[in-house]
């Protein structure tokens, strides 16, 4: 089924800017949120919509993606298992929201975020910088990045080992305190991390050495992983659960790998097509030539066809970029681009004067008038002899 247009869904225009976005993603999450319309189906499958929308477009690089690719520059489930994705999963820009019109402390769902309920740890970001082939054609690519793990010393208790722990006296072993408060909807309650034990329900006779009573310090983590071809500058690949620890007992967080692909020096890249400038001189576009041009698979020859016009472009078929999770590869162009010969000595002036009169069956002249001028009849063709006169001339000496 297909997937409604993120900027039809929140009910705004295309360039709407940062607060239109929020205006109008809080007038529907008011609308629809579940807490004011229980065990209404529709309305809860509306507001995942909205939060889905909102999230994107409130993105820059996101919105960029979305604006240029549709949902498939988003795709959440194409990351599964640790694939590639469009949508990189840092999120919280909705929940704050909530969080203001709803006093805090309550889920999508209206239910308490209790801090001893599991959670998943945090998403870590990893910028990667490939080269123009790499992206083109994949790589196996070893990363490096930072992440929590349970302490070495307490083993995430938190205390250092042998001491005792004791029951916080300010949540009663809780870990979360409750605040009532006024919202647009009347008095609500709020419930937060404890001060006292930071949320874990327990103090330390005497906190971990190393870890300073927080159970988890960081550490360097390697990863190996498989770069898929056709990725594009900007695309992100989701590594689920090789992020944060999760906190009591949740899942660890995901790491969201970054792409950016450096700009080659021949090709220019849209989509699963590249693109390449090729400047040959002005006798080759006027006989033809058979000439080298760069592809991503290695020099390959192309013909250019006698009396080729500048700007004519010709197409290589599967010379282009593979496609990413598919089947194929894209084209490459080349675009002919004729030189103008300059600084020409007294011979190839002379070749180039004798041409045109040839052709055209007129004296020329550096200063005949522009109204002078005309242009070659239809049909009417050089003698070849002349061309190849005119070949040896441009590339003699100047």
């Amino acid at each position: 089924m297909s997937k409604s247009d993120y900027y039809e869904l929140l009910e705004v225009q295309r360039n709407a800017d940062e607060s239109e976005l929020k205006k109008a993603y809080r007038k529907l999450a008011m609308k629809y949120h579940p807490d004011r319309n229980p065990d209404n189906k529709d309305a809860e499958a509306k507001f995942k919509e909205i939060n889905e929308a909102y999230e994107v477009l409130s993105d820059p690089e996101k919105r960029r993606l979305y604006d240029q690719f549709g949902h498939a520059g988003v795709n959440q489930n194409a990351g599964a298992g640790g694939g590639f994705s469009g949508f990189d999963g840092f999120g919280g820009g909705f929940e704050d929201i909530i969080s203001e019109m709803f006093g805090g402390g309550f889920g999508f769902n209206g239910a308490s975020r209790g801090r001893n309920s599991a959670r998943k740890g945090k998403d870590i970001r990893v910028d990667l910088t490939l080269e123009f082939e790499e992206a083109a054609f994949g790589k196996k690519q070893t990363i490096e990045y930072l992440r929590t793990e349970d302490c070495d010393v307490c083993h995430g208790a938190g205390n250092e080992p042998g001491t005792a722990t004791h029951k916080c006296s300010t949540c009663n072993g809780t870990g979360e305190v409750r605040y009532s408060q006024r919202s647009l909807f009347g008095e609500s309650v709020s419930i937060k991390a404890c001060p006292t034990c930071k949320g874990k329900g327990e103090t330390y006779e005497q906190a971990c050495r190393q870890c300073k009573g927080h159970g988890i310090i960081k550490k360097r983590y390697t990863k190996d992983i498989d770069i898929p071809a056709g990725v594009f500058h900007g695309a992100n690949m989701q590594l689920r659960g090789e992020g944060d620890l999760g906190q009591n007992g949740g899942p660890r967080g995901d790491v969201i790998i970054v792409l950016r692909v450096k700009a080659h020096k021949h090709f220019t890249r849209d989509g699963n097509d590249i693109y390449y400038d090729l400047w040959v001189r002005y006798a080759q576009a006027v006989l033809g030539a058979e000439v080298m041009v760069p592809t991503l698979d290695g020099k390959a020859k192309f013909t250019i066809p006698e009396g080729t016009p500048s700007g004519k472009q010709f197409k290589l078929k599967g010379k282009g970029v593979p496609v990413l999770n598919g089947y194929g590869r894209g084209d490459q162009y080349v675009k002919i681009n004729i030189e103008i010969p300059t600084h020409l000595n007294k011979k190839q002036k002379e070749a180039l004067m004798s041409f045109d009169e040839e052709m055209t069956g007129k004296k020329t002249s550096t200063s005949e008038s522009e109204s002078d001028q005309k242009t070659q009849p239809k049909g009417k063709k050089a003698d070849k002899k002349f061309f190849d006169k005119m070949k040896d001339a441009l590339n003699g000496d100047s």
